[in-house]
């Protein structure tokens, strides 16, 4: 039996051992130090001893334990402070005002997807217990925040110019992404309803692509899946009359390791168009970032032949006014209509880069110019060019953001297009097309500037429909269990689908929107699987519309071969995504079927854009088969992720 000044060491110790371990020591760590060292002290018949020991001696005893107290409340409190402090810091928001500051605090680790088992998860619309169904990010302790990432492959802090795009195979600069995780398995049987608001956004697809083409795969959080899909143009015929056309498929699909029973779901929307003599007259504001970075890659220099571009496709009403920012903002040009085209071209010709950035007087200088120009039944629309705002000055996002939103509710938009990498904020460029209730683009090369300039922009100008929302209800005697692939940052709250206060998406005149679904069915269930409802407000009427449209196991295809190229692009694009993106859903996938797959829809349509995804899926393995070869493989799981 072990003598008590030996219990008494081993207790400490061990108490000790436990504050270190823990991230966050126990609140009742004093409490449980002192019964441990008292009960040392206890009744001495519980230890066969002498009842008459010397009352000094006790004491003695006393005084030690409450010496050894203190000293470890001393370890103690800092412990719980540096909790507290890291606890507070992680409910904070993210400083995406000024990354810079934020990545002098601590580097970032950033694991992949983790599956945790019997974990109770939110989903925003229910809470569920399930089994392999939720996933989480883990990260080391010293974190700089639970949302942000930053690519630092070649440096850990970005330079104060803005960063610049390095030449083939070299690692970019630190490059600002948001993690929104990865939507789970849900359980009709917990929730049934899925909620989520319209998106058109493509920036997500290009800036992976400038990535790929310069020799690296992009951050995983820098991959949308959502944004991948709707890059491409789908042949959904437009409704003639109505604002949207709903078109819907399902089919067997197999994707990642050990998948049995699933099938792929699509829900494709095409917004109505107009014919370029129907639009509404335009008056664009462009605020331009001419600051030092922007003279890297002929980054300025793309942004002038873009407004160029986009000059020869306006009509004799719209009208063009520009303002700039580098370290100060100014107003360059007053609107001026096609009539002072010479004037007009001029001012873009004279543009040149100079100095820091300083994004937040530029946009407040372009909003005074939008409004004093404002015009009723007009499209008032401000255009931020930019390599991406590292920072929006003194004042910080969250005011710049709230004008933005607050201006957008009085009719003047704004829609976010980022040019170059480095320093590039692509957190901040999203919310500023977000709040501005316009779309976020990003520009790599002179093609995409046409596609954006020359045939998007003036096509879509026309906003057709605001706060538009998408509601499936999916049918618990036929679905076992859906999600939704993407849309994690669009999600809305079931109830607040017929709120019509609810912010939800702004489509344009002849927008796409497609979004899929995996599904997991009951075997040999029969009738309907879901009723899809769209929601939005007509810009036409000012009138809330909403319509739906059924979905039933007889419109389930024999195969996937037999599906529409249009079901089979939204596929080979979400399958490339949710594998660059490393998607634990992904898990056992690689991208020679999504190669083939693109290949085969590539063979069948004349179309520069499935080319280019032919080539960059090639590329892409290449790069991740090189990387798997430097590394050391993981080890096989056995475990399948079939419920």
């Amino acid at each position: 039996m072990k003598n008590k000044n030996e219990k008494f060491e081993k207790n400490i110790s061990r108490l000790i051992k436990l504050t270190n371990d823990k991230n966050e020591p126990s609140e009742n760590f004093i409490e449980n130090l002192t019964n441990d060292a008292l009960s040392q002290l206890s009744s001495p018949q519980s230890h066969g001893v002498n009842k008459m020991k010397p009352i000094y001696k006790r004491i003695i005893e006393i005084a030690a334990v409450l010496l050894v107290v203190v000293i470890l409340s001393a370890i103690y409190i800092p412990s719980t402070k540096k909790a507290a402090n890291l606890a507070r810091f992680e409910k904070e928001p993210v400083n995406i005002n000024n990354p810079q500051i934020a990545l002098k605090e601590e580097r970032l680790n950033i694991t992949q997807p983790k599956v945790v088992k019997d974990m109770k998860i939110k989903t925003g619309r229910a809470v569920m217990n399930r089994e392999i169904q939720s996933l989480s990010q883990s990260y080391s302790q010293d974190r700089i925040g639970p949302s942000l990432y930053y690519d630092n492959s070649k440096t850990i802090y970005p330079p104060a110019h803005g960063g610049t795009m390095p030449p083939n195979g070299e690692k970019v600069d630190a490059m600002f992404f948001k993690n929104y995780g990865v939507n789970p398995f849900i359980d009709t049987e917990d929730d049934h309803f899925s909620t989520f608001a319209m998106d058109v956004d493509t920036a997500s697809y290009t800036l992976c692509r400038s990535y790929l083409q310069n020799g690296n795969l992009p951050p995983a959080d820098a991959v949308r899946v959502e944004e991948f899909i709707n890059y491409f143009t789908y042949d959904y015929k437009p409704p003639r009359k109505d604002t949207f056309a709903l078109y819907t498929e399902i089919a067997p699909w197999t994707f990642g390791k050990s998948r049995t029973n699933s099938y792929l779901m699509s829900v494709g929307l095409v917004a109505k168009k107009i014919d370029p003599e129907d639009r509404k007259p335009a008056i664009l504001t462009f605020v331009i970032d001419v600051s030092g970075s922007m003279a890297r890659e002929d980054r300025l220099e793309l942004v002038k032949k873009s407004l160029r571009m986009l000059i020869d496709n306006l009509t004799d009403e719209d009208k063009i006014g520009i303002a700039v920012y580098g370290s100060r903002g100014e107003k360059i040009l007053s609107h001026k209509s096609l009539d002072e085209k010479d004037e007009i071209v001029s001012a873009i010709d004279s543009l040149y880069t100079n100095g820091s950035t300083n994004a937040e007087e530029g946009i407040r200088i372009g909003y005074q110019m939008a409004e004093k120009a404002y015009k009723d039944g007009y499209i008032n629309r401000v255009i931020l060019c930019s390599d991406g705002v590292a920072n929006v000055g003194n004042t910080g996002p969250d005011e710049i953001l709230k004008m933005i939103k607050e201006k957008s509710r009085k009719g003047i938009t704004l829609s976010a297009i980022g040019f170059g990498m480095g320093n590039y904020n692509d957190v901040l460029m999203e919310q500023l097309g977000d709040k501005g209730d316009g779309h976020y683009a990003y520009v790599d090369t002179f093609e995409e500037a046409e596609r954006i300039f020359d045939e998007d922009l003036t096509s879509t100008l026309q906003t057709v429909a605001v706060d538009s929302k998408i509601q499936v209800d999916f049918n618990p005697n036929v679905v076992r269990s859906y999600r939704l692939i993407g849309y994690e940052n669009r999600d809305v709250p079931d109830e607040k689908f017929r709120d019509n206060k609810q912010d939800g998406g702004e489509i344009g005149a002849g927008h796409n929107v497609t979004a899929l679904y995996e599904l997991k069915l009951w075997p040999e269930k029969t009738g309907k699987i879901a009723t899809v409802y769209i929601r939005y407000k007509d810009t036409e009427t000012d009138e809330v519309e909403e319509f739906k449209k059924e979905i039933t196991t007889k419109k389930i295809a024999d195969d996937f071969d037999s599906t529409s190229d249009n079901f089979k692009l939204a596929a080979a694009s979400a399958q490339f995504a949710e594998i660059l993106r490393k998607s634990y859903w992904a898990k056992g996938a690689d991208l020679e079927d999504t190669l083939k797959l693109a290949k085969q829809i590539s063979n069948e349509k004349d179309n520069d854009d499935i080319a280019e995804l032919v080539k960059l899926i090639k590329h892409a393995d290449k790069l991740i088969k090189a990387q798997n070869e430097n590394q050391t493989p993981e080890p096989e799981d056995d475990e399948s992720i079939e419920e």
